[in-house]
């Protein structure tokens, strides 16, 4: 009986010590990347006047920090963030204007975990998109000033060790604004942009 009371009582002590180890894994995940917007360029026709006559959003790559949280080994939540973006904005290829977004968007994550240094995950969520200081057709034309859309991610992150990694992300973000010409709606713009980027990141 006294065995079988120190067995029970090592495993109790054993089970108690794993799931502290467990608690006390880092929660947090830091990343910095450098990101590739792609915009999907898909607006309406301007005015209705031709299909040839689209707005199209220019490409460009930017900074990128965010910030997850993991709530177990699978789950964890990622806030996107950057600071503002200025785009040039083109009408059948001559550009007419500027505008700055800010998007950051925030992600529901799914980690796979493999006994191996490459940890694939998934996301969705939403984002969020402010347009700002709007320059258009020399004043004349401006932008919807918010945007909510859905996001869809895939990524990958390499350990180097327990607390550094790499990381390779791409997301599929909905970000759309109507264009107003004279108060009277003109066109509607889906930037949709694909987001690829490659980075580095650190768990504490």
């Amino acid at each position: 009986m006294n065995k079988s009371l120190a067995a029970a009582v090592l495993a109790t002590l054993s089970l108690a010590a794993s799931t502290a180890a467990m608690a006390q894994e880092t929660p947090w995940l830091v990343r910095v990347r450098a990101v590739h917007i792609d915009p999907a360029d898909k607006s309406d026709p301007v005015g209705g006047t031709g299909a040839s006559d689209r707005l199209t959003v220019s490409s460009k790559t930017i900074p990128e920090f965010d910030v997850s949280y993991f709530f177990t080994q699978n789950l964890a939540a990622e806030l996107i963030l950057t600071y503002p973006q200025k785009h040039d904005v083109f009408l059948d290829g001559g550009k007419i204007g500027t505008f700055k977004h800010l998007p950051p968007t925030l992600l529901a994550q799914y980690h796979f975990v493999l006994d191996a240094p490459i940890k694939p995950y998934i996301g969705a969520g939403v984002n969020y998109t402010t347009m700002s200081k709007v320059d258009l057709l020399a004043g004349k034309a401006g932008l919807e000033h918010d945007s909510f859309g859905f996001a869809l991610q895939a990524g990958v992150d390499y350990a180097i060790d327990n607390k550094w990694s790499l990381n390779l992300d791409v997301k599929k973000v909905q970000i759309r604004s109507d264009v107003f010409i004279g108060g009277a709606k003109a066109s509607a713009v889906k930037v949709d942009p694909l987001l690829v980027g490659v980075g580095v990141g650190y768990r504490f």
